[in-house]
């Protein structure tokens, strides 16, 4: 039995990191640069209308950590995905160079990373 509840936590595990990368991929790289190699998504348009469409990454940004949570996933590493939430919508109010600063910064990818990371430390051990 215990067997069985470990492996409905991996495949429930896997199937929101998978959703997870998807997100990620939409809302920090999905857009390609013409002639550069480096990609922009979502989070970075929206971000271009001040305040506001910062505003609505932070909420976008949340649901990273809100499947976080539906794992069970431990204080330190949720706190360490707010930060990072924050720095990304702190960074982003700045005019002009916080526009800059949301295409490099990806915080729903190094959330998303930080998150898979942990998971696959938990099943591993």
């Amino acid at each position: 039995m215990n067997d069985n509840i470990n492996e409905h936590s991996q495949i429930k595990a896997q199937a929101a990191i998978a959703r997870l990368e998807r997100f990620s991929k939409l809302t920090d790289s999905s857009i390609g640069i013409p002639f550069t190699k480096f990609n922009i998504g979502l989070e970075a348009v929206i971000g271009l209308v001040p305040v506001i469409g910062d505003a609505a990454g932070l909420i976008l940004s949340s649901y990273v950590l809100i499947e976080a949570q539906r794992l069970g996933v431990s204080k330190r590493i949720k706190t360490k995905m707010i930060i990072n939430m924050l720095i990304d919508f702190v960074g982003g109010l700045v005019p002009f160079f916080g526009d800059i600063f949301d295409a490099f910064f990806k915080a729903n990818t190094r959330n998303t990373q930080l998150l898979k990371n942990h998971l696959n430390k938990q099943l591993s051990e």
